[in-house]
């Protein structure tokens, strides 16, 4: 009988470990499922996600940038919303500001420190020599750094911008979001480097990426969406600017050498990440396939509702209604008679809006592509990006 008192009194403690373990696992189950609540979004890219820096810097983005959605210019180069703008919307959040931007700004719920133009590594040129920013993601972590102390100092000694400015723990619980590095492989190219001496730059690019992030990490982050770079070699601005043989083309018309090389960059990109998990345990960092959600709608358009993937909608003349020369809002002469270069019919209907950057159905397109979290390495949905999997 006192063996089998033994016998039954170990099932028991087994059944009940077995228990808390179930429990345990339902517990983790529980919280990894719970949305996030990100009090705030912090963005830093480049004008794929600046929503007003570079206008606020060098004058504003002209019309008609803008008209489909803000009915005016709204500091973003595109006919509407960006990628970024539809992120903060799904967060319940309002669109960000940009840092630089001192009239009518909100910062309650975060800050924009992306411009167009910007690169990851800083530039040895003028914005006039190269049409790149001197805004490059250091200078952006650096006006991190003064927005953080700075928001503290205003907080406690003046409640008149106290409305506006985020509380301390945003900084620690907010999502932060990175979209940069194509301009500093478009750059490196249109600055008559080859694709070899652009891909020999980018272990140094990617170490100054790695300085940005530790750098934030330090601040408190602990959340980052980094979203990887596109497929440049489909883009009229680099079609026009670095022409290249037929045969170095795709099936939709792309350049498959600059696109080969978007595609290293991401893949070293991508090691970067995994480097970064194993350092920085404590952190969620989310790589997003901006890359293959975009080429997918180059190459599939018409079965989404798009047409001409490779033309801009605003723009004039030649193959792709691009000219180097003359940009989207600006004037042409033709004939003695002068010509703004407008939009077309239909932007909705159209991919590229301006030869360089989106239109805001593409835009929303893409978005809906990754928010679930289908474009992500750990599959992860943006509302669940302070989860680790």
């Amino acid at each position: 009988m006192e063996h089998n008192g033994c016998k039954t009194s170990g099932m028991k403690a087994y059944v009940s470990l077995i228990l808390i373990l179930l429990s345990n696992q339902s517990v983790k189950a529980n919280i990894s499922n719970q949305p996030c609540d990100f009090p705030a979004v912090f963005n830093f890219g480049d004008s794929n996600s600046d929503t007003g820096g570079l206008s606020a810097a060098f004058g504003q983005a002209p019309p008609p940038n803008g008209e489909t959605f803000f009915h005016r210019p709204a500091g973003r180069y595109s006919d509407g919303r960006l990628i970024i703008d539809f992120i903060v919307q799904s967060l319940g959040l309002p669109y960000l500001s940009a840092f630089l931007d001192a009239l009518g700004s909100n910062f309650t719920q975060g800050a924009n420190f992306a411009t167009g133009g910007s690169t990851i590594r800083p530039q040895n040129t003028t914005r006039h020599q190269s049409g790149l920013s001197p805004i490059s993601l250091n200078v952006q972590s650096y006006q991190l750094n003064d927005f953080y102390h700075r928001t503290q100092i205003i907080r406690k000694e003046s409640r008149l911008f106290e409305e506006l400015l985020p509380k301390l723990e945003a900084f620690s619980r907010g999502l932060y979001t990175f979209d940069i590095g194509q301009n500093d492989l478009t750059g490196g190219l249109l600055l008559n480097l080859s694709i070899d001496q652009v891909k020999q730059s980018i272990p140094d690019i990617l170490g100054q990426f790695k300085t940005v992030i530790q750098d934030v990490h330090n601040k408190g982050a602990r959340s980052f969406w980094v979203h990887n770079t596109g497929p440049i070699g489909c883009l009229p601005y680099i079609l026009e600017h670095l022409p290249i043989k037929s045969e170095q083309k795709d099936s939709n018309g792309c350049a498959n050498p600059y696109n080969e090389l978007a595609q290293f960059f991401n893949l070293q990109l991508k090691d970067l990440i995994d480097q970064l998990r194993e350092e920085l345990p404590e952190t969620v960092i989310t790589y997003v396939d901006i890359y293959k959600a975009r080429y997918t709608l180059i190459s599939q358009a018409s079965k989404h509702g798009f047409e001409h993937p490779l033309r801009a909608c605003c723009g004039y003349g030649g193959k792709y209604n691009y000219d180097t020369h003359v940009g989207c809002g600006g004037k042409v002469s033709n004939g003695g008679k002068e010509i703004f270069v407008g939009s077309c019919k239909d932007p909705s209907s159209r991919i590229l809006w301006d030869g360089i950057h989106y239109t805001e159905a593409a835009n929303k397109w893409v978005f809906d592509h990754i928010v679930n979290g289908s474009s992500s390495d750990t599959l992860v949905p943006l509302h669940l990006a302070c989860h680790r999997k």
